[in-house]
């Protein structure tokens, strides 16, 4: 099972990626761990990327793309995976398809949760992500909703969008989830 999950900052991706991964005995690919990761190992990488990250602007996509590459290629993805926090933008999405095609793998879904935009917020602000500062999150909003909405219509068109009501109680998210995805 290959799955990306998609939603704001605050919406639940890192909890329903760790439970999904959990359940489906799967790794989890964070982009956002692999470039803290990248960061503070003052990878080549992570320098590049870094002034990108301390603003909460987006880094771009052909350093993501790259990241993720190399992650798709070692043995451990084999049985499958969960993408959390990329695509972002609805070319991000389209990279995603062509690297998975070199790659020989195939996306199962794309799973979309849904949060206010008031949660998202307040979620966000009551984490304690060293890039969690109101200014920083707000803008994490505004971008999320300008570039989600096309990535969402992209998947759609697919026909490999699943839409969860991520506002309630996790172990209910996670429980929509795996109905959906018709895994016992």
């Amino acid at each position: 099972m290959r799955l990306v999950i998609l939603g704001g900052s605050g919406s639940g991706k890192s909890t329903q990626a760790q439970r999904l991964c959990s359940h489906l005995e799967i790794p989890q690919i964070s982009t956002g761990e692999m470039l803290r990761d990248a960061i503070s190992h003052v990878s080549e990488l992570g320098r590049h990327a870094h002034p990108y990250v301390a603003k909460g602007e987006l880094v771009p996509d052909e350093m993501i793309i790259e990241l993720i590459r190399l992650r798709l290629k070692k043995p451990d993805v084999s049985e499958g995976w969960v993408l959390e926090g990329y695509p972002r933008t609805a070319f991000q999405a389209e990279e995603l398809d062509f690297l998975l095609d070199e790659l020989g793998q195939k996306l199962d879904w794309a799973i979309y949760l849904q949060v206010p935009e008031a949660v998202m917020v307040s979620r966000s602000l009551g984490r304690s992500l060293p890039d969690d500062q109101p200014e920083i999150v707000q803008r994490r909003v505004e971008i999320f909703y300008d570039r989600t909405v096309p990535i969402l219509e992209y998947y759609d068109r697919r026909r490999r969008l699943l839409t969860i009501n991520g506002d309630q109680p996790p172990e209910l998210v996670s429980q929509n989830i795996l109905t959906l995805l018709s895994v016992p």
